[in-house]
């Protein structure tokens, strides 16, 4: 019988990177329409893209640290680096005055972010039995949009209401307010500081370390005696004793490549179907349906509340209809709603039927690429090279989100908010087409059943 309190205890703990990733991520498009004013880059879409995307560089390093190390040294020791890089980062972002320091801190932010979003989901799939592991690595996503819906409200209820005409930059909100809404992110990070160390280390990086009996105590903790000696027997028929050293060149031995390619794609697919555009340039997004600074902040919320409810849809319905289904139809469902957001705009229709449309394409995304491509690229790679293979998947996941990020502004300007998101349509479109002929359904297998059934495990 599975310790369920146990393991949603341990996968609560590992999610909080998530949440932190999820509230680090968001909560500067809250703080934006006021700090782009206290650093005189109100009109500079270049200056905007660049301080936007500055965490993701931050991401990209993170993530290229995180993948090798983590499989070298265990998952549990960069989760607490993540935890405090989010403490100080949170501090230093508060208390800046010039827009370099603000983007340096940005840069130290995104490691933490990286590394969260590397480690927290494979952590989590490691620890959980293969009947469940869709449902509790989607706690990892689960964890995500709670962090930005809070980030969201607590942009919200730290502006004070913005009157029309008013001087942005003598406010209490162009000189304090923004900083608040970072410094707000520390609290979280503290506590999971604070847990981390609660829980243990992977049993399947250990067994990977050809430390059985340590894997054996926490797999019996997990589920019992019976489960742990089946766990340990298969993680004993695919471990050998190598010595080989762990490098990158393993990912392109036998059938690694293809399957690395697959992780790669829908990554990528993941940011370039366009959603986290309405999360960091919601000004731009709901002021060119109508709205002013005040409905919009509102309206985040909104967003918010919509992506953490069908999020749930996506946890219940991932280890049920399957991992291909929900990718398929997340592809195809984005690409048919902006195709009527861009009709939207293309015909200047506003208000409340672009806030709907927005809506469907946050619920549609939560519920299919947001959680699911978190759990395919949690079990597409085989135990030797998970930690760098996830890492790549992940450092291309993050450069493709820097290229969304920084080219928006570029592309709302150059082929207005109508044809940015007919754009988006196309790239969902190219997507769907791509894992329809190329990705396999991994639901209710084990991490190495799926080894096996890709037939990867003979190369190392």
């Amino acid at each position: 019988m599975k310790n369920n309190l146990y393991l949603l205890l341990v996968t609560f703990v590992a999610a909080m990177g998530g949440l932190l990733f999820g509230y680090d991520w968001v909560v500067i498009g809250g703080a934006k329409p006021f700090y782009e004013v206290f650093f005189n880059i109100a009109d500079s879409p270049s200056a905007q893209g660049i301080v936007m995307g500055s965490a993701i560089l931050g991401c990209l390093l993170g993530v290229m640290l995180s993948g090798s190390i983590s499989d070298r040294y265990g998952r549990k020791p960069l989760l607490i680096t993540a935890s405090l890089i989010f403490i100080i980062a949170a501090v230093g972002t508060g208390i800046v005055n010039t827009i370099a320091w603000f983007i340096f801190w940005r840069i130290v932010g995104g490691i933490a972010i990286g590394i969260a979003s590397n480690l927290s989901p494979m952590y989590i799939a490691e620890v959980s039995p293969s009947d469940v592991r869709g449902k509790f690595v989607s706690m990892q996503q689960l964890a995500i949009v709670t962090g930005i819906l809070s980030a969201q409200i607590v942009n919200w209820l730290i502006a004070d209401t913005v009157l029309p005409g008013e001087d942005i930059l003598s406010s209490w909100n162009g000189q304090m307010g923004w900083r608040w809404m970072f410094w707000a992110g520390g609290v979280p990070a503290v506590f999971f500081f604070i847990l981390v160390f609660l829980i243990p280390e992977s049993p399947k990086w250990l067994a990977g370390q050809m430390k059985f009996d340590k894997a054996e105590s926490v797999f019996i903790r997990i589920g019992g005696a019976n489960y742990a000696a089946k766990e340990i027997a298969n993680l004993k028929a695919i471990t050998t004793a190598k010595n080989e050293k762990i490098n990158y060149k393993l990912l392109f031995k036998g059938n690694m490549p293809k399957i690395l390619l697959c992780g790669i794609v829908i990554a990528v697919l993941q940011q370039w179907c366009g959603i986290n555009v309405i999360f960091n340039y919601a000004q731009e997004v709901f002021s060119s349906a109508g709205y002013d600074v005040s409905d919009i902040l509102f309206n985040i919320v909104i967003t918010g509340i919509t992506n953490v409810l069908f999020t749930f849809v996506g946890m219940y319905t991932v280890d049920r209809l399957g991992r291909r289904s929900l990718l398929l139809f997340g592809s195809m469902g984005l690409a048919i709603i902006y195709a009527l957001l861009g009709l939207s705009y293309y015909l200047h229709i506003s208000g409340i039927a672009v806030l709907v449309l927005v809506m469907m394409a946050i619920g549609c995304y939560a519920m299919t690429l947001a959680p699911v491509v978190w759990v395919v690229i949690s079990e597409i790679f085989p135990m030797r090279v998970r930690g760098m293979a996830i890492g790549v998947s992940t450092f291309f996941l993050w450069a493709a989100c820097f290229v969304l990020t920084y080219t928006f502004p570029l592309l709302n300007n150059a082929l207005k908010a109508s044809g940015t998101f007919w754009l988006y349509g196309i790239i969902c479109t190219l997507g769907y087409i791509y894992i329809y002929k190329n990705l396999p359904e991994t639901k209710g297998k084990s991490l190495e059943e799926i080894e096996k059934e890709l037939n990867i495990g003979d190369s190392f």
